[in-house]
């Protein structure tokens, strides 16, 4: 939320900014912060950039010819010091006499385009120059360039250019508001806070001033609308007036300075009262050409679905059922609360217009905004539920000062539809209550000025109780917590007090294990060169179908379009960062990330699973002055995936080669016969979906059956080994289609405990090994903890071995 200083200023007691009474711009950082509107920045903002600083009025003295330049001129100006300036000019229409702007020497002009430049003494064509006749493009006033700026005959000379122009400055507050604050979403809403806290800490009374005055009158009744709630839930109230003979155009300096200062842009001064309106009171209007409603008849209802409305953008829409339409008598107008239409609207041809003042219900609203796209500032207040009390008195101050500023007059009575007033919320706060949550004994009549302050009305009292009625600005309220909220903030938050003793109940940590393994994995893989990524969870639909797309998890108010389901899977989401990364030359990729996949069982059970995933694209090692580089592939990532089980303790895992979605080769990762993951190639199909032309490997980790694996190991102690490890070799020759898996099987299955671990360390196929044959290498590590082995028991343990591979592989044994 944006915040004008000056313009919060208005509604503050202590005067108009700028006076010798007003709070200070920090001081008033600090008590927003306090308030628990916390200021995340604070921006000094002028309408000129350098708010013309240094710059003077002067006198052109004389005016000569340059000796050494046909387009340059020698000048001599009076600036009011009593020491005239030569000044080198290459305007074409300077001229003695005139009364011209001065940039001096060490002053820094802001020019409409381009970088700001500092003046220094110069020579040019080797005559100095001690300053610099400015035209009204160098410092910012304007676009011309034909010539220097030339100011009327009555200007004093030495008066400093700020004090003549007056150009507007302000101080400019960035609120984060936390989503239920719809009460601040305006300047006379956070006034309202600070006054609170105000008279809270300062002992006396500090009303608000009011921008609100009793100056509404009706002069005559020549445009009278008639206006119909059809659906009295979306819509609760609405209001409007007729304004008959309004001259559209240009606004005030103080409006446009308002706007822009808050990063709007003035349009014209209907459009430009409206958005003033609505971030002086945070209650959104909408201005409609009168001449423009068909049978002087405004109906508020829904529209059949797909019904075709070009919106102010010229865009067309299809309208759902749901969408609460502003019509007159022919068709729709306006997408009520969130955005007008193209022919209805205020033009530059508008005489008479239709001002709407109302209160639409946030839900439907909302999904409306969501669905075509379209967040304006109207639809994010409505959104949160405006000031159904306020309809009115809005209205009326809007159309004066449309009267004042635009001209013409009040040609209807003041409609006001409102079926069923709303009652206001009522809330219960028993004292004992707020101290227990707020950890502070507040006075009663402390509680109560404070309550009063922000608008809360006492219904009853007792000893213990206070019962009160909440505003209708504060529709976040329904609770006893929530009173002590707003207590606590007006207090101050910086002044929660902090107990000498803190009563905490003991807790016993669960998920202790599963922190440590994954730090511990986080470690191991940021350690051996990879990144960790975040993406998001919620992603496009369009990348899923069949009976993934059936059993995702879909969003029911989206983002966008382009966000409207949980990610069943997370290698899109992963396959998105690659993209990114590739398309700007970041080809050699190896990341990571910890993330949850979501699903809907067949009983309509929501499912969430924590998964690992792992990506790697490009050379997984670069060029260097010893080695060259070497491309990833399917084993570097396989290895990488038993290092991680490895360090979890969940080794030997076994993988078996099977045909799964996204993948072009994939191997299942099993822990005991129980898959865990999977790892492979992904499918060139998959990845052209994403623009990625290279190969592309991944890995996916079942994390919560890892750490259900995990939570059952026993951890165990052991010496390290006093006793030699012995390591033989073996080659065998076997039919080429035969998997190391298989391999690794066989030995596993011979059961010699002393076998520490197997390893394939070469590969080779010829012709002379026999048609179909190829060698594989492997190397055997024993160990016997006790003694040292002798070299009968190793030959019989490798007899054992060579006997299941001649047996179970078919294998023969090279010499």
């Amino acid at each position: 939320m944006t915040i004008s200083y000056n313009w919060l200023c208005e509604y503050l007691p202590a005067g108009q900014a700028g006076s010798t009474e007003s709070i200070d711009p920090e001081k008033l950082s600090r008590i927003l912060t306090a308030i628990g509107l916390e200021v995340e920045s604070l921006e000094k903002y002028e309408s000129i950039p350098g708010g013309l600083k240094g710059l003077v009025i002067g006198e052109v003295l004389s005016c000569e010819k340059h000796p050494d330049a046909d387009k340059l001129k020698l000048t001599t100006v009076n600036i009011g010091n009593g020491e005239a300036l030569q000044i080198v000019c290459g305007a074409p229409n300077v001229a003695a006499g005139q009364k011209v702007v001065v940039a001096t020497i060490g002053t820094t002009i802001y020019p409409v385009e381009g970088e700001p430049m500092t003046m220094k003494k110069a020579k040019i064509r080797g005559v100095e120059s001690q300053g610099m006749i400015c035209a009204e493009d160098e410092i910012g006033l304007g676009q011309g360039h034909a010539g220097i700026m030339i100011l009327p005959d009555d200007c004093t000379v030495g008066t400093p250019a700020a004090d003549y122009f007056k150009p507007y400055s302000d101080h400019i507050f960035e609120i984060g508001l936390t989503p239920n604050r719809i009460d601040a979403m305006s300047h006379l809403g956070v006034a309202r806070d600070v006054c609170a806290y105000l008279s809270h800490h300062n002992n006396a009374d500090a009303p608000v001033r009011s921008p609100f005055k009793n100056n509404f009158k009706v002069d005559h009744q020549g445009m009278q609308m008639d206006v119909v709630i059809e659906n009295a839930d979306a819509c609760q109230r609405y209001a409007g007036v007729s304004i008959q003979g309004v001259t559209i155009g240009e606004s005030p300096d103080w409006l446009k300075d308002k706007l822009k200062s808050i990063g709007l842009r003035p349009i014209n001064n209907i459009v430009d009262i409206t958005n003033f309106i609505l971030h002086e009171t945070g209650q959104p209007l909408h201005a409609f050409d009168a001449d423009q409603i068909k049978g002087k008849k405004v109906i508020i209802k829904t529209l059949q679905k797909d019904t075709p409305f070009i919106t102010l953008d010229e865009k067309e829409r299809k309208l759902s059922e749901e969408d609460l339409m502003i019509c007159d008598a022919e068709g729709p107008m306006c997408i009520g609360g969130v955005y007008g239409g193209l022919h209805s609207g205020v033009s530059a041809a508008t005489k008479n217009i239709f001002l709407e003042s109302a209160w639409f219900n946030p839900v439907f609203i909302r999904k409306t905004s969501l669905r075509h796209g379209l967040r304006t500032d109207a639809a994010t207040r409505f959104e949160k539920g405006v000031d159904i009390s306020n309809t009115v008195h809005v209205l009326k101050r809007a159309a004066m000062l449309i009267k004042e500023i635009a001209g013409g007059e009040i040609a209807s009575d003041l409609v006001d539809i409102y079926p069923a007033p709303r009652e206001k919320t009522e809330v219960a706060l028993k004292f004992h209550y707020l101290k227990k949550l707020s950890g502070k004994n507040y006075h009663g009549d402390t509680v109560k000025d404070i309550l009063k302050s922000l608008g809360f009305e006492l219904i009853k009292e007792s000893a213990d109780e206070l019962r009160l009625a909440v505003p209708y600005s504060k529709p976040d309220v329904t609770l006893g917590a929530d009173i002590v909220e707003e207590i606590m903030r007006i207090d101050g938050l910086d002044n929660v007090e902090i107990p000498a003793i803190i009563t905490i109940a003991p807790a016993v940590e669960t998920l202790a294990v599963e922190a440590a393994c994954r730090e511990k994995t986080a470690e191991y893989l940021s350690g051996s060169g990879f990144r960790e990524i975040f993406t998001n969870s919620i992603t496009n639909s369009a990348f899923y179908s069949g009976d993934m797309l059936d059993s995702t998890v879909k969003m029911i108010n989206s983002l966008s379009k382009e966000l409207d389901v949980m990610r069943p899977d997370m290698i899109q989401t992963g396959l998105q960062a690659v993209s990114y990364n590739l398309n700007r030359k970041n080809n050699d990729l190896q990341l990571y990330e910890f993330g949850k996949t979501y699903s809907v069982n067949e009983t309509g059970r929501y499912l969430e699973t924590n998964q690992l995933a792992i990506y790697i694209t490009g050379n997984k090692q670069s060029d260097g002055w010893r080695s060259k580089a070497e491309k990833a592939d399917v084993y570097f990532l396989k290895a990488v995936v038993v290092k991680v089980l490895s360090l979890l303790g969940l080794s030997p895992a076994s993988f078996s080669q099977e045909i799964m979605q996204n993948y072009s080769s994939c191997l299942v990762v099993k822990l005991k016969n129980e898959s865990v993951g999977s790892l492979g190639i992904v499918d060139p199909a998959l990845l052209e979906g994403f623009d990625i032309k290279q190969p592309v490997f991944y890995a996916c980790l079942d994390w919560d059956k890892l750490m259900k694996v995990q939570r059952k190991l026993n951890i165990r102690f052991q010496d390290i080994p006093k006793y030699p490890a012995v390591q033989r070799d073996l080659a065998i020759v076997v039919d080429r289609s035969l998997q190391y898996e298989a391999v690794e099987k066989t030995t596993l299955d011979a059961r010699i405990g002393k076998l520490k671990t197997v390893n394939l360390f070469d590969v080779f196929e010829s012709e002379k090994l026999g048609p179909g044959k190829k060698s594989m290498a492997i190397s055997f590590t024993f160990l016997d903890e006790e003694k040292t082995m002798t070299d009968k028991e190793i030959d019989g343990m490798m007899g054992r071995i060579i006997t299941a591979y001649e047996k179970e592989l078919k294998a023969e044994i090279r010499k």
